[in-house]
């Protein structure tokens, strides 16, 4: 809530509107402090398709109105399940989005230096997500990579329920990676783009400058991904799926947008470039223009 209306709010969105299926009281008071202008009880296909076309203001037969109207909006955002994700990309175009985020997901390049306990940890935080979400550990370590193992079976038993659950079946479809050397763990960071990357190395900002394709990157031992989520300022919405490659997560571009434009008072000034025009224009086969631009001859 507060990492999206927030935003939008400091793009200088003049109305915003949140959708949650069952928001809870911090939910309605984080849209508050947010300055949400409406909260949509509905969650799924259904809150996008709202949002993108609007709903009409109803009325009882009091002539009484029951339910406010919903402006149509013109930029959606925020993360889903996958029926907000397909609703996403059918209004696409109709409306603006930010991105079509797939399930949540984690890297971390490690080296022997990294504790085991502590990646074991950050990689679980990922899998209770989501069944289908990714944790993934790149290493030029075999003995890390069994140490983190052998941790992750005995903190994911000691989770409660359902969250242990969860993170057991998503770990299930998980994986670690043997490297022979630090370039390679990065090559395949870079191929993967993930979501959230974590360095956990001897010189961790030497390998995360060589860094490229990823959501949000957490440098060194105690920058923790979840202090992202929660604590620390960077904006948590993230492209997920390997769009990291050429997208961002959100921020107040997304509510912005490059609009162009000219004047000209001086015609004499401008003559070259008239005449570039005409010429352009007749090359391309389009006489219409050309006449357009002979008509601000000097």
């Amino acid at each position: 809530v507060i990492m999206t209306a927030v935003t939008a709010r400091a793009a200088g969105c003049p109305y915003v509107i949140l959708a949650s299926p069952k928001p809870a009281p911090i939910t309605l008071a984080a849209a508050h402090v947010a300055g949400a202008d409406i909260v949509l009880c509905v969650g799924g296909a259904q809150a996008i398709g709202a949002m993108a076309y609007g709903i009409d203001a109803h009325v009882d037969g009091d002539g009484k109105e029951v339910i406010a109207a919903v402006p149509p909006c013109d930029v959606i955002v925020g993360p889903g399940n996958k029926w907000v994700t397909a609703a996403k990309s059918i209004v696409n175009g109709h409306c603006g989005i930010d991105m079509l985020a797939g399930p949540s997901e984690v890297l971390v390049i490690a080296d022997d230096t990294a504790d085991a306990a502590i990646v074991a940890a950050d990689l679980i935080a990922q899998a209770e997500h989501d069944v289908v979400a990714r944790a993934i550990l790149v290493s030029t370590s075999a003995t890390l990579i069994d140490a983190v193992n052998a941790e992750v079976e005995s903190q994911v038993n000691a989770l409660p329920e359902p969250n242990a659950s969860t993170a057991k079946e998503a770990l299930g479809q998980s994986f670690s990676v043997l490297c022979a050397t630090m370039d390679e763990c990065i090559a395949i960071s870079d191929k993967l783009a993930p979501e959230h990357l974590e360095i956990q190395t001897v010189n961790s900002q030497e390998v995360a400058d060589k860094c490229l394709n990823y959501g949000g990157l957490f440098i060194g031992t105690h920058c923790a991904e979840v202090l992202g989520d929660y604590g620390a300022g960077p904006n948590h919405t993230l492209p997920t799926g390997g769009t990291g490659r050429y997208t961002g997560g959100l921020s107040v571009f997304n509510f912005l947008r490059i609009r162009t434009w000219m004047r000209i008072d001086d015609r004499e000034k401008c003559a070259d470039m008239v005449e570039d025009s005409v010429r352009m224009a007749r090359l391309e086969g389009l006489e219409g223009h050309a006449r357009a631009a002979e008509k601000r001859r000097v």
